[in-house]
């Protein structure tokens, strides 16, 4: 593919927000919305683009994982005056960053551990570059879905959903099953943040064969494997 043609990826973050269960760690998750052209209906952590807003308040990355949990689920990682939120009363409906300036808060970018970083294969039109990052959920604060953006929620383990996207009752894009599958590891939230395992950068490389197409990936990224099917490994339209 000619390089003129390749589109650059967007930079954005992915949250992975946890609490421990009786079955293990379990995940918040949403369904996005079937009107959105990039994994439309699947299954997936909350995150979103990183703004030029996000870079005056620290690392933009990580105050772009912190500002999507609270748009897209109402929990909110910061502290006031020094000590963590808990149950609270800041109103959902305020914009991160009038909360974040009209309440002296100070958004938690230490709490969250740096996951996995992908990047989309260059032969996807709308392309992102985006960093995983972990974090513990809020304990006193509920998790909600937007409604806009994210018509469900659920917490679940990753094991029940690998086994529901399985029977192809739960839509899974490619990054998210293998992460969910890395994530299935952990017998714990303190095992999975305390976790130091090196972070490598995989952007998939797609390939044919004669058995099918496939997706190539760094074997030292610790997801099991250099060479997956490629199934819902974007859920949007190819070039060309």
């Amino acid at each position: 593919m000619p390089s003129d043609s390749i589109a650059a990826p967007r930079p954005a973050s992915t949250i992975i927000l946890l609490r421990d269960g009786p079955a293990g760690p379990e995940l918040f998750m949403v369904v996005r919305n079937r009107q959105i052209d990039f994994a439309g209906g699947a299954l997936v952590f909350p995150g979103g683009r990183v703004d030029d807003a996000d870079a005056a308040l620290g690392e933009p990355f990580r105050i772009a994982a912190i500002r999507e949990a609270f748009e897209e689920t109402g929990l909110l990682l910061a502290r006031r005056e020094g000590r963590m939120l808990g149950a609270h009363d800041l109103p959902r409906e305020a914009s991160f960053n009038a909360l974040v300036a009209e309440h002296g808060l100070e958004p938690a970018t230490d709490r969250l551990r740096h996951f996995a970083h992908w990047i989309t294969p260059a032969d996807v039109p709308k392309r992102f570059d985006t960093h995983f990052f972990l974090a513990e959920a809020p304990p006193e604060q509920i998790g909600l879905h937007d409604g806009g953006e994210a018509v469900d929620s659920v917490w679940i383990t990753p094991e029940q959903v690998l086994e529901e996207a399985g029977k192809g009752l739960r839509s899974v894009v490619f990054p998210t099953r293998l992460n969910l599958g890395k994530l299935a590891r952990y017998r714990s939230v303190a095992e999975a943040m305390e976790d130091n395992a090196p972070v490598v950068t995989v952007m998939p490389e797609p390939f044919e064969d004669e058995h099918g197409k496939w997706l190539r990936i760094p074997e030292e990224a610790g997801y099991g494997g250099s060479v997956f099917k490629a199934v819902n490994r974007a859920m949007v339209a190819k070039r060309g």
